[in-house]
């Protein structure tokens, strides 16, 4: 270990730290432009200069280069260091004034403008080099590097032609400290953002990242699929980055075998595809947007950081929300989704706090039901909401008058007052029908769940048994079984945990003792029982090629027995002679 001083405070790091290091960790910020943990020191922006004092000789050194060493005395503001500090982003500012990074690092040193002379005001480059560093050391492309000489020096690629070995990972437009690369003046091959999951595309991620801010465990995850290293075997930024050695690129996925007593599945919806409702523009126009995509856009921790914006950044005067978009439709879903109703009242109470924007919108009828939902749709309607009942014809963005120029325009039938209206508006939010998900059939084949006619799971009664199933053991959860809100959903949950423990706090369980039997010797091996069994009761013995029944999911419904074209199926107490036996017994 080496002990030093930093601005009057002993502090103790190890060997082969740098000075900046041992700062950082003490808690003391030395600004710097050229450093990045995962390169090199590089000692080119010399922002990061400060004052060393060693055997009574003082002098100015890069503080992201210079090893510290035992008794060394560092003075990161004092006179001699400030003074060389800000003469060097005076310099930077002369060089690249249009940088938003150096304006503001020259604001807090109190510099007005530069003494020297400018030469492009709209210049951000400061020839810092991280860009050429990353992309030629730890990349191993060498798409860019430094062009001409002296006060003509730039960054540009070989030849200052489009690169044709640019991979597009945007690793230089990523470490550039001032946002001076544009990766489009690099290489003529399209830029494809990878679209973050949680912002419903509304914003990128990197190949790093953590899902979203809740997610347990709350630690990133590696994209293997768009990971450099994965196809390159080059980066490994992140590696470089991470103290604690964290990053592990052999983990794989593991699938993992579970024995459990009981199994609640709550899987979950999915939302209709508006784009599947051409007319309404989803898809086609950038401010039409799905109700989810506006919940993000809502949301602090969004891509707008909470500000309702249309794609190109300004506030809307006007919205139109769309209710039923899928639902109550014989063309789509014949349901009602339950929910849109409401979070579409709540867009627009939030839209008029926010923007003070004209809101419309569109329904067929207002369900609302629920604990003091009627008393928040007539506050909306105090609060200049307008509410048009009807469906809409189609959005549009072609204009027939002047103040519908550079809008969208909603097209739609107002039954009250008996004809077509036409409503100009900056942005559309749609509220797409709830629909069982997409892997809903294969998670019912693998439970041995029923399904209803619109592809939820059914429950075993719907007022007696709501989250039971007929699969005992198997209960089911939330929007999986339906269309429901969050406090039905959380109701749900806690009845179908509470179901579970029941059955664990019993210890045992009665099996159900009329189930079908397989007689092996008569058993061809057709699998017809195991097509026919609802409950996924009936398996396939492939090394001896029965089938067999698991007596603890048998029903004893007997469509096995009646469906088995060799006989081999028996229904225990429901044999042939003892059914003949029970009508002779009545008869006689």
């Amino acid at each position: 270990m080496v002990v030093l001083t930093i601005n009057d405070q002993r502090i103790e790091v190890e060997e082969g730290t740098t000075i900046l290091k041992a700062a950082r960790e003490s808690g003391i910020e030395i600004p710097t432009l050229c450093y990045h943990p995962a390169l090199k020191p590089y000692q080119a922006c010399r922002v990061c200069v400060v004052e060393v004092v060693q055997n009574g000789k003082s002098e100015l050194a890069a503080s992201c280069g210079r090893v510290v060493e035992e008794g060394m005395i560092v003075k990161t503001d004092s006179e001699k260091a400030l003074r060389a500090r800000r003469v060097t982003v005076e310099l930077l500012l002369a060089r690249a004034p249009g940088s938003e990074v150096i304006q503001d690092l020259a604001s807090k040193m109190d510099i007005k403008a530069p003494r020297f002379k400018t030469k492009d005001e709209k210049e951000k480059c400061i020839l810092c080099g991280r860009c050429v560093r990353i992309c030629n050391d730890v990349m191993k492309v060498g798409a860019i590097g430094f062009a001409n000489r002296g006060a003509n020096m730039k960054i540009a690629p070989p030849f200052k032609k489009s690169s044709k070995v640019c991979t597009t990972c945007g690793a230089c437009t990523y470490i550039c400290p001032t946002g001076a690369i544009v990766l489009e003046d690099i290489t003529d091959y399209e830029v494809t953002p990878i679209a973050s999951e949680f912002d419903v595309g509304l914003s990128s991620r990197p190949c790093i990242y953590t899902p979203f801010p809740q997610a347990v465990p709350n630690k990133p995850v590696l994209d293997s699929e768009n990971c450099i290293y994965f196809k390159t075997g080059n980066c490994k930024v992140c590696d470089k980055v991470c103290d604690p050695e964290a990053i592990d690129y052999n983990q794989e996925d593991k699938e993992l075998e579970i024995e459990a007593g009981s199994i609640i599945v709550a899987t979950g919806f999915d939302l209709l595809d508006p784009g599947e409702i051409q007319r309404l523009g989803f898809g086609r126009y950038p401010a039409v947007h799905t109700s989810l995509e506006f919940e993000r856009l809502n949301n602090a921790s969004g891509p707008t950081d909470g500000k309702i914006l249309t794609r190109d950044g300004k506030v809307p005067q006007s919205v139109a929300i769309v209710h039923c978009v899928g639902s109550r439709d014989q063309n789509y879903k014949e349901y009602c989704s339950k929910v849109c109703c409401m979070y579409s009242l709540k867009f627009a109470h939030l839209i008029r706090d926010k923007t003070g924007a004209d809101v419309y919108n569109f329904y067929i009828d207002i369900r609302s039901g629920g604990k003091r939902y009627e008393e928040f749709y007539k506050r909306l309607s105090e609060e200049g909401v307008r509410f048009v009942r009807g469906k809409v014809v189609e959005v549009t963005d072609k204009a027939v008058s002047p103040d519908e120029k550079g809008k969208l325009v909603v097209v739609a039938e107002d039954t009250l007052l008996g004809q077509l209206v036409r409503v100009p508006v900056d942005m559309v939010i749609l509220s797409p029908a709830m629909k069982a998900r997409q892997d809903a059939e294969e998670v019912a084949r693998t439970f041995g769940l029923a399904r209803d006619a619109s592809g939820f799971f059914l429950e075993k009664h719907p007022k007696l048994a709501p989250v039971a199933t007929a699969t005992d053991g198997i209960f089911i959860a939330g929007t999986c079984s339906g269309p429901m809100d969050i406090p039905e959903s959380v109701a749900q949950g806690q009845a179908a945990a509470s179901s579970a423990l029941s059955l664990a706090a019993r210890g045992i369980v009665q099996v159900e003792s009329a189930t079908a039997q397989v007689i092996e010797e008569l058993c061809s091996g057709c699998q017809v029982c195991v097509e026919l069994c609802a409950y996924s009761a009936v398996e396939f013995d492939q090394r001896n090629k029965v089938s067999r029944v698991n007596e603890i999911v048998c029903k004893g419904c007997g469509t096995c027995v009646a469906g088995c074209p060799s006989g081999a199926m028996l229904g225990k107490h429901f044999t042939k002679q003892q059914v003949m036996a029970e009508i002779d017994g009545v008869l006689s």
